[in-house]
């Protein structure tokens, strides 16, 4: 990219795409993702009774896009935790954050500076872990971008799209909080990142992979901060997507069926003329069903009485 060699970014980009996420990377991944563990509801009262639920329930958080991206690839469910000394560094992590005396842990990674650095850190393993899903599929479906959108995306994502099975875990069902019903920023942004990553693997983006690496990294981390900076829990990429549903995927308003009883509010959803219209439409039909209903009973009466005159 030329806006690269303008910038003098190109040595920047080249050595961040070279840097090795173990361990301070996927320590600072496993302290975020354990800090949300435990700030759910109930996640607590579930350490005291069982641990090695909460601990199973960590690991799922921690390790959820490297299991859900293998069964996607056929692989065994149980392969990323081979990697001995990385379940061991979750396992530790784990630990602190639930049981360290005080609470000690948790308060101080809690608190905002230092939770700052660690999301960011957390962002930027997430850029290696959607590459990787995204280059592990290349290497069994080539041509198959659909494919390799789905891994990329699971990879990255993954702790969030089998929330509900980790849900299970520690005795909760809740199908409402679903990913694919109501997708969180991070599955949103992971997704953009999977289709990038796949159109460049392919060759349809004809951008340097060191360059879509340092460019989506900055735009993850950028944005994580200030959301977090200015207590923002809407969606960088909402006006987007306001647009695209609006374009392609909205419904138009159905009019109101004059077979159902209208109360006040029911209409809400038509504004000004045509609430009026629709109210005065129903209005018009009752009122001429109902005078076919009265001059149905006339005739009907008229049929009885002449037929006891023939009487």
């Amino acid at each position: 990219m030329n806006l690269f060699s303008l910038l003098d970014l190109n040595e920047l980009a080249l050595g961040m795409s070279k840097l090795s996420m173990f361990p301070l990377f996927d320590t600072a991944h496993y302290v975020v993702s354990t800090m949300a563990l435990k700030e759910q509801p109930g996640a607590v009262d579930v350490a005291r009774r069982s641990p090695f639920a909460c601990w199973f329930s960590a690991m799922l958080h921690c390790f959820g896009g490297a299991v859900l991206s293998g069964l996607m690839l056929a692989q065994p469910s149980v392969a990323p935790l081979s990697n001995t000394g990385s379940v061991l560094l979750a396992s530790v992590v784990w630990y602190l954050v639930f049981y360290c005396p005080a609470n000690l842990v948790y308060r101080c990674s809690a608190s905002l500076p230092v939770r700052l650095v660690l999301s960011g850190m957390k962002e930027v393993s997430r850029t290696w872990k959607v590459l990787g899903g995204v280059t592990q599929a290349r290497k069994q479906y080539t041509d198959a971008l659909l494919v390799m959108i789905a891994v990329g995306w699971a990879r990255g994502a993954g702790g969030g799209l089998i929330s509900n099975f980790e849900q299970l875990v520690r005795g909760v069902w809740k199908p409402e909080t679903n990913e694919l019903l109501k997708m969180s920023y991070p599955t949103k942004v992971t997704l953009v990142g999977a289709v990038l990553f796949t159109l460049q693997q392919s060759y349809r983006l004809p951008v340097k992979e060191h360059h879509l690496i340092f460019a989506y990294t900055v735009f993850l981390v950028v944005n994580k901060v200030w959301m977090m900076l200015t207590g923002s829990t809407s969606s960088p990429l909402a006006p987007l997507e306001g647009v695209l549903y609006r374009t392609f995927f909205a419904l138009q308003p159905e009019q109101p069926s004059c077979a159902t009883q209208v109360y006040p509010g029911t209409l809400a959803h038509l504004s000004g003329k045509n609430s009026d219209k629709g109210a005065a439409a129903c209005a018009t039909q009752k009122r001429t069903n109902s005078a076919a209903e009265t001059g149905g009973k006339r005739s009907v009466k008229g049929s009885h009485t002449e037929t006891r005159k023939d009487k």
